[in-house]
């Protein structure tokens, strides 16, 4: 059925896909037996080809099958971007088990929480990390430790100059490998015997993705075969000019995140291209990276590109060689997306998911882009805005409400809290928790978080459009806005600024910038300076510390 979108999108993208039956595993052989030669991973200038990366897999897979790993069991991956991260979680979904992508950052009480909750059976991380990991295992339900080291994967002479990086970075690599602790490079070179390949059903969960915890208790996230495939073949949909076993892409969104996972890890390997894998965020070595390895597509967040926008020396980088850069995992400004492109000559789409939808549902297509929206529902997607009352009624053109959605790459629930699932999918529809509008062709533009609504007064007030206003200003490089209890109002507004280096700013110039450009209502009454915002690690401000910030303020004046 042709929706109002359809009539916008990019010659050439199709209305509906039909994803293949074969997981994610069987795409990767896939590309090694199109692409052989082709660089898959490349790593601080080491490089594996699809051939070699899909026989580490097979020798890893077999490796998790001795150690006891069977269809359904979970094996955690606590690892940034680096080859074995892609080795382990294609290793894992290969032989029906379940991977569960966990944040290197974690402190111990975040992993035993997830570990118990999934029942992880195995967990694949970095010797770094082992004093953590060490300290935890041990209440939960693992079994078994494998452990790798960046250096494994480095060429020479890096690989042997590393250890005393590490020793000057205070960084662990000393690991005692037992019966039950594994050397990740031994597993993989070591292995006997095929590994099996179970019939794989693509209604069975592939990934536990848990949420973060910012909005309460962490949710695993349950994502199927299909899922994980179909969000693929949805991206691949919207951009057919890319070509297959070609293309050069910039991993350094996290792949322990959802939108790292799909869009720089298994959308590159169904197309046979090459990922630059990029194990941390550093403005100087992230802007030699793009110069020495020119990828062609990157996929940023907001957080990156206003790190390149407000570099005082971008111009000394070459990053002409990127031709098509997606935003997403949280809202772009409008004021960074104009100056990126001003600066860059590139044009930015910026795109949308959740978690719970593998994550990406919208994306501007690259002619009819529209700035500061989402842009328009992927092929195979619906979506709708509902009110936010009842959730109930379809709203008009124009009129703000919850954005839904329905597609092939909704999830099949949260793991073991139904009712958290039967409160988030409704007759098949997924309630996105985003205030939103869609106009006329069906693009789509995000207001707010439903949660981060600000009532001062009575008036609804939706903190993105102050923010807005605020990266305006030429002397701001980062803002957010929050409310915090007013007696007299409900709320009030509170915006936190970070300045660009060398500038200053007074709270009082900071309110009258706004005042230029606000209704009365949404000006900010209270003002306060940072070096820098809380935010996670793909750049999503978090807003729910700074609010309890606050309340533990509130809170300290009232005792005193």
């Amino acid at each position: 059925m042709e929706k109002t979108w359809h009539r916008s999108y990019d010659k050439g993208v199709p209305f509906e896909v039909d994803p293949p039956e074969d997981p994610l595993p069987r795409q990767l052989e896939k590309a090694a037996r199109d692409f052989p030669q082709v660089t898959a991973t490349e790593f601080v200038g080491a490089q594996l080809t699809y051939q070699q990366l899909a026989d580490q897999v097979g020798r890893f897979a077999a490796s998790l099958s001795q150690l006891g790993v069977k269809p359904g069991d979970r094996v955690a991956i606590m690892l940034p971007n680096c080859p074995q991260t892609v080795i382990s979680y294609y290793a894992v979904l290969s032989i029906g088990g379940v991977a569960v992508m966990t944040n290197p950052m974690y402190v111990e009480r975040e992993m035993v929480h997830q570990f118990n909750d999934a029942g992880v059976k195995v967990l694949v991380g970095l010797d770094h990390l082992f004093p953590r990991i060490d300290k935890v295992w041990k209440e939960t339900k693992v079994e078994h430790l494998v452990i790798t080291s960046i250096r494994d994967y480095l060429p020479f002479p890096l690989n042997l100059l590393y250890p005393l990086k590490a020793k000057k970075q205070n960084l662990n690599m000393k690991v005692p490998y037992s019966s039950s602790i594994h050397s990740f490079k031994g597993l993989v070179k070591n292995s006997l015997g095929d590994a099996p390949r179970p019939e794989v059903d693509m209604a069975e969960v592939a990934l536990l993705q848990y949420t973060g915890g910012t909005t309460g208790v962490a949710k695993g996230v349950m994502l199927t075969h299909r899922n994980l495939v179909a969000n693929v073949m949805q991206i691949s949909g919207c951009l057919p000019t890319l070509r297959r076993g070609e293309e050069r892409f910039l991993c350094v969104v996290p792949i322990f995140h959802v939108l790292g996972m799909t869009a720089v890890m298994n959308w590159p390997i169904c197309m046979g291209c090459t990922m630059t894998l990029v194990p941390r965020f550093e403005i100087k070595d992230f802007l030699k990276t793009i110069t020495k390895t020119r990828p062609t597509i990157a996929i940023l967040v907001p957080t990156i590109l206003t790190a390149m926008v407000n570099h005082p020396e971008i111009s000394r980088y070459d990053i002409s060689s990127l031709h098509t850069v997606v935003s997403g995992s949280a809202p772009l400004p409008v004021e960074i997306m104009k100056r990126f492109e001003q600066l860059t000559g590139s044009v930015i789409l910026e795109g949308y998911g959740l978690t719970e939808a593998s994550p990406v549902t919208h994306v501007n297509p690259s002619i009819k882009r529209k700035t500061g929206s989402i842009g328009i529902a992927l092929p195979s997607t619906d979506c709708r805005i509902m009110d936010l009352e009842t959730g109930t009624e379809e709203q008009q053109v124009g009129q703000v409400g919850e954005l839904v959605v329905k597609g092939p790459q909704v999830m099949k629930g949260y793991w073991n809290m139904d009712d958290e699932t039967a409160q988030t999918i409704k007759d098949g529809w997924l309630y996105t928790g985003d205030i939103a509008h869609m106009d006329e062709d069906g693009y789509v533009f995000i207001v707010d978080r439903k949660k981060d609504m600000i009532i001062a007064g009575g008036f609804n007030i939706y903190p993105r459009d102050i923010d807005e206003v605020l990266y305006e200003h030429p002397k701001i490089a980062d803002a957010v806005t929050i409310g915090v209890p007013d007696e007299y109002r409900g709320e009030t507004v509170k915006v936190f600024v970070v300045l660009k280096p060398g500038e200053t700013l007074t709270e009082e110039e900071v309110i009258a910038h706004c005042k230029e450009k606000l209704a009365a209502y949404k000006v900010p009454r209270l003002v306060e300076f940072r070096e820098e915002l809380p935010k996670t690690m793909v750049g999503k401000v978090l807003r729910k510390e700074l609010r309890a910030e606050e309340l533990r303020k509130i809170k300290g004046e009232k005792e005193d």
